[in-house]
């Protein structure tokens, strides 16, 4: 299944290129009262959602999944967490490119672990990249990310993809400089996500997916899941070691060579198997 959050805050199911208006299905959202409960509301609710979804289809609005502004499928992510430095191959580009490595030494992930951005930087595909400090380069880095679907700790490894709810294609951008990462990655609009979320049944194995990225038509990165350091299970059992993982919060799981400079007016392309593709226009 393919849900996708749109317009005014819209449910919508994506069948090919068409889009079904089932909004309705929100209202089985169990009502909260302040504070409300840590995660995303529909993510944690999703398996209701769905059933939902399945017995109102049928009545919904279909249009053009073009026709539509698709913002981030997770509204209220308690943390975007990233996966530095976590392709051998990127390691070595950033090693050999001074606007990226500014002096310093890179290393893996083994040795950084893992940081936050900000949840401010959130959007979905629709909404676009405006960059900030643009006397700077700024670069793409396309990512798998998968978004948690319950509360988890301490996660054991063989278990990290039950605590799945899906996959969405994720846009980790950031601007070059000597600040820690964590401010350089969290500009408003830098943590694009979308175009939906692919419920965890649609894939089988988040480590052996192939993606790519283009730039107003050229091919800048392309690769495959199955070469992270640390593949999606070794990244939630690490990360639940430190954090408590939420409903909605999204990992983003590292990006390979190729990453580049994006300039106002350019038009990306990302592609996910099975997840799809999503564009995204620069300003």
């Amino acid at each position: 299944m393919r849900i996708c959050r749109y317009n005014d805050d819209k449910l919508g199911l994506i069948k090919g290129d068409q889009l079904i208006d089932v909004t309705i299905a929100l209202d089985d959202i169990p009502k909260t009262g302040w504070p409300r409960p840590h995660g995303d509301a529909m993510v944690a609710n999703i398996e209701a959602i769905s059933v939902g979804i399945e017995a109102n289809r049928k009545m919904g609005y279909v249009q053009g999944v073009n026709n539509v502004v698709l913002k981030s499928p997770v509204a209220n992510p308690t943390k975007i967490i990233g996966a530095p430095a976590n392709y051998r191959d990127h390691v070595a580009e950033a090693q050999d490119d001074a606007e990226i490595n500014f002096g310093r030494e890179i290393k893996t992930i083994n040795e950084y672990g893992l940081f936050l951005k900000a949840n401010s930087a959130l959007v979905g595909p629709g909404e676009g990249i405006t960059l900030g400090h643009t006397d700077r380069r700024n670069d793409h880095e396309i990512e798998l990310a998968v978004i948690i679907g319950k509360t988890a700790k301490n996660v054991a490894y063989d278990d990290a993809l039950d605590v799945v709810a899906g996959y969405s294609i994720g846009l980790d951008n950031t601007v070059r400089g000597v600040e820690d990462r964590s401010l350089r990655k969290s500009l408003d609009s830098y943590a694009v996500l979308g175009p939906w979320i692919t419920t965890a049944d649609e894939i089988d194995d988040p480590d052996d997916l192939d993606f790519q990225i283009t730039v107003n038509g050229e091919v800048r990165q392309e690769s495959n899941t199955k070469y992270l350091i640390y593949d999606c299970r070794k990244l939630i059992e690490y990360a639940s070691k430190f954090y408590t993982l939420y409903p909605g919060d999204i990992l983003m799981t590292g990006t390979p060579k190729g990453v580049g400079p994006i300039e106002p007016g350019d038009h990306l392309v990302c592609q996910v198997d099975i997840i799809g593709k999503m564009e995204v226009e620069v300003r």
